[in-house]
């Protein structure tokens, strides 16, 4: 039989609706993460359909034209098909989708089935799949078809020449597949108890139709289930694209060089999972709003990117703006400062140094290079250095519709065989474009001579590392040394032999047909796991309802194949494994505890840490203090007087008594004192959208409930930045200044009917706080004010109006704990 073509396909899929299918039964899921067993109950139906759905999400994925799939259901409530309507007959069958390729529509159609009160014969209905299928392919003889049907074989149905049936399908070339809920399978294995007599009997029939067709298989449907998550790979066809090989200088010497032409095609492609998509809801126009439920549009809608481009006109053109953040939240002003401009204004440029180099026409004239491939020269395969090779591979053939062209290149490819060869090339894809050097492989088959190309390195895309020799070591003297730690004895070479020759796998594989063993691993047996748990994750979400009930299955055997050696194998190294650890003295490490501060912080500086420096009044600018570099030495007088001066401004000692030690220590020239410039404006902490910042909370606070329209934002932001204040590193310093905001924050919440706020912050806050990394200390002194600063209670609510999901008790036993 031919193979397969990938698309060109029509299948046919008849369901069973009748009442029998709406029998319940509990299914197996996955277990919980802790090991425990789960059932869910469906009817078997609803298992059914998910074969069902598979198959066409299968379709959907491949993304083809050409595969395209009908339902009919047997048992329904009304009769529609073809057959009914011109010679009446096949009650209870129904055209329910019609030939066309699948979409998510045709998913969501399956889904709205039910189980009806009326049996369907599962005869008719496959004449009628039949009949259908032939009418739309009237004209397409070459396309495949296909009939599955999905029954349970409770149905009655009528058997009377099911062999001129037989003979239809057989001259139509139809493949039919039965898929049976609880059938009888012996390589399963599963039989089914207390089988009913007339099931008993369908399925036998099934059975001897399908081995009077060419093309037939029945199966029971939960073994179809696990085979349908079995690793497939998509089948594509790469396209021929028309090029010259070229031998020696056409242009200088055409009697002395060859050109052939060529078709090229990829033998290898990366594939990747399938990408994932971002979508947005979907807002509903006053007029959808007015639209029935039932003809309501999509609510989601997928992300389109857009880019738009702005110009910085605060600036002048080379200058640096170097003018220091005033902390502003007005972001108005700096939007007047851009002006939009059009992509058609642009020009491309390449950064230089530190400037740009402008190309207007976008890129610098190529070479002038020409389409082909051009062989440079040859070298003995022995020396190709496989490490080397880049990309994918591809084919190349000659052209199937020039007899002479393809003698020509069997020729060129037989000499490279025979020499044991590769032949170096220069490809040029199109005429302009960059050149890429590879090598080119002589492959000789029974009915075709071809070459396979792979691209090259040049020398820019080689690195070179350099290493320490692993066998010779050299003392600082000079002096060779043959004893050393890093230096493996006779025992250990040996030891470590053993344990690699123990794993071996070449040997592990199954036995052949003439009872030898082969290797394990089979590169076409071996399946990307990310694109295929990518496509059984996107097929369970799409089929299933509800994928908290019905969470995604586990991935099949094949694909956890090669995912841990074979257990035979390990089983061989283990005395080989014992020997090296002898020998080694291998010794388990214990994992070095780290050592916990008194603070409990034990984690890196944030990057934002140095904004706790700014708690304090800043010192002079540094610009003030290199004013007076190198010129007048400074006495201990004005040294005493500039210590003096700067404790004045500080409001800690640490920094008052450690910064004026550096003046001391190290003299330095000055000019006379000038007087004190200001100060540059302190940034206020202000995260983008907030209205407190973390520099200086309480006055932010109280300047925006002055306001008196901003209340609850405040609120939530004062929260916010208590807790980032708390929790960063040398917080204790401004422990008193946090208790002092939560005094004001539950005050305010109290009176506003902020408290579900304040509650659920200072639940979040004892809960961070008394964690191993955030910062028991100040909860602690927060316990010391007690029920002052605890969760607001429902009668403190009351009385001011509010409520409260708190009791007094609740509320003093939060605190106390």
């Amino acid at each position: 039989m031919p193979a397969e073509r990938a698309g060109y396909t029509v299948t046919m899929f008849l369901i069973d609706i009748s009442p029998s299918m709406g029998v319940t039964r509990s299914v197996e899921l996955p277990p919980t993460p802790s090991g425990e067993r789960r059932t869910t109950e469906m009817t078997n139906l609803q298992w059914a359909l998910q074969f069902v759905k598979l198959k066409i999400q299968e379709m959907i994925f491949n993304g083809r034209k050409t595969d395209q799939c009908g339902v009919i259901l047997f048992g329904s409530e009304e009769t529609d098909n073809i057959i009914h309507e011109k010679n009446g007959g096949y009650q209870h069958v129904s055209e329910y989708i019609p030939i066309a390729p699948p979409n998510s529509a045709t998913l969501a159609k399956l889904d709205a089935l039910q189980p009806s009160e009326n049996s369907g014969d599962p005869i008719d209905a496959l004449i009628v799949g039949i009949e259908t299928q032939d009418i739309y392919l009237n004209k397409k003889r070459t396309w495949t078809r296909k009939i599955v049907i999905v029954t349970d074989g409770q149905s009655p149905m009528e058997i009377e020449d099911w062999e001129a049936t037989v003979n239809k399908m057989n001259g139509l070339a139809i493949s039919l597949t039965v898929i049976g809920v609880d059938f009888d399978d012996d390589e399963f294995p599963f039989h089914e108890e207390d089988k009913s007599t007339i099931k008993v009997e369908n399925e036998a029939f099934y059975h001897k139709l399908t081995s009077a067709l060419d093309n037939g298989l029945v199966g029971t449907c939960a073994f179809a289930l696990q085979e349908i998550a079995r690793p497939d790979m998509k089948q594509t066809k790469s396209a021929l694209m028309g090029t010259v090989l070229r031998l020696g200088d056409v242009d200088v010497r055409p009697e002395e060089a060859i050109e052939i032409l060529v078709k090229a095609s990829k033998c290898t492609a990366l594939a990747r999972p399938k990408s994932w998509k971002k979508f947005g809801r979907r807002e509903k126009t006053d007029e959808q709003m007015q639209v029935d439920e039932e003809e309501e549009m999509a609510v989601f809608a997928q992300l389109k990117m857009r880019s738009e481009y702005y110009i910085d006109r605060s600036t002048r053109d080379g200058e640096e703006q170097d003018k220091m953040d005033t902390g502003s939240d007005d972001e108005e002003d700096k939007d007047k400062n851009l002006e939009k401009v059009e992509k058609e204004q642009l020009i491309r440029g390449f950064k230089y140094g530190s400037t740009y180099a402008p190309c207007p026409d976008g890129q610098f004239p190529r070479l002038n290079t020409r389409k082909g491939i051009d062989i440079c020269g040859f070298f003995h395969a022995k020396n190709f250095r496989r490490e080397l090779a880049m990309g994918e591979v591809q084919y190349i053939w000659a052209d199937p519709g020039a007899p002479q062209q393809q003698v020509a290149l069997s020729s060129i490819v037989q000499a490279m065989y025979e020499k044991g060869v590769l032949a170096i090339a220069r490809w040029v894809s199109k005429d302009g474009m960059d050149p890429k050097m590879g090598v080119l492989e002589a492959q000789v088959d029974t009915n075709i001579d071809f070459l396979l190309w792979v691209q090259m390195p040049f020398a820019d895309d080689v690195r070179k590392y350099t290493f320490a020799s692993l066998e010779n070591l050299v003392s600082k003297n000079g002096e060779s040394i043959t004893k050393h730690p890093y230096l493996p004895t006779e025992d250990q070479l040996e030891a470590m032999g053993k344990f690699i020759d123990s794993m071996d796998i070449m040997d592990s594989g199954e036995k052949d047909e003439e009872g030898k063993p082969i290797p394990w691993y089979d590169t076409q047996q071996s399946y990307n796991p990310a694109i295929h748990r990518t496509k059984q994750a996107l097929f369970h979400s799409a089929v299933v309802n509800d994928i908290t009930s019905n969470p995604l299955p586990p991935p099949h055997p094949e694909l956890l194949k090669y995912i841990n050696p074979p257990r035979w194998t390990l089983e061989a190294s283990k005395d080989a494994v014992a020997e090296c650890k002898a020998v080694f003295k291998i010794k388990e490490v214990s994992k070095k505890v780290t050592k916990i501060r008194k603070d409990g912080h034990v984690r890196a500086m944030e990057e934002d840490e140095d904004i706790l420096l700014l708690d304090k009044k800043p010192a002079a600018s540094y610009k003030d203090k290199e004013l007076t570099a190198s010129q007048v030495s400074v006495s201990p007088k004005l040294a005493r007087l500039t210590k003096k001066s700067a404790a004045s401004d500080s409001e800690t000692e640490e920094e008052s008594d450690q910064e004026p030690l550096l003046l001391e220590r190290r003299p330095f020239n000055a000019l006379p004192t000038p007087e004190r410039s200001m100060s540059p404006d302190v940034d206020p902490g202000r995260a983008p959208g907030r209205i407190i910042g973390s520099t200086y909370p309480l006055r932010d606070f109280k300047t925006n409930l002055a306001q008196g329209d901003v209340v609850t934002k405040a609120v939530e932001d004062m929260g916010v930045i208590i807790k980032e204040v708390v929790l960063r590193p040398f917080a204790s310093r401004r422990h008193k200044e946090m208790i002092e905001c939560m005094i004001a924050m539950r005050d305010t919440s109290l009176k506003e009917d902020e408290i579900d706020t304040w509650n659920i912050f200072l639940k979040e806050l004892k809960e961070s706080c008394l964690k191993e990394a955030g910062n028991s200390e100040f909860w602690q002194e927060v316990q010391k004010l007690g029920r002052s600063l605890s969760l607001i209670s429902e009668p403190e609510a009351k009385k001011l109006g509010g409520h409260s999901d708190f009791s007094e008790s609740a509320s003093e036993a939060f605190i106390t704990q």
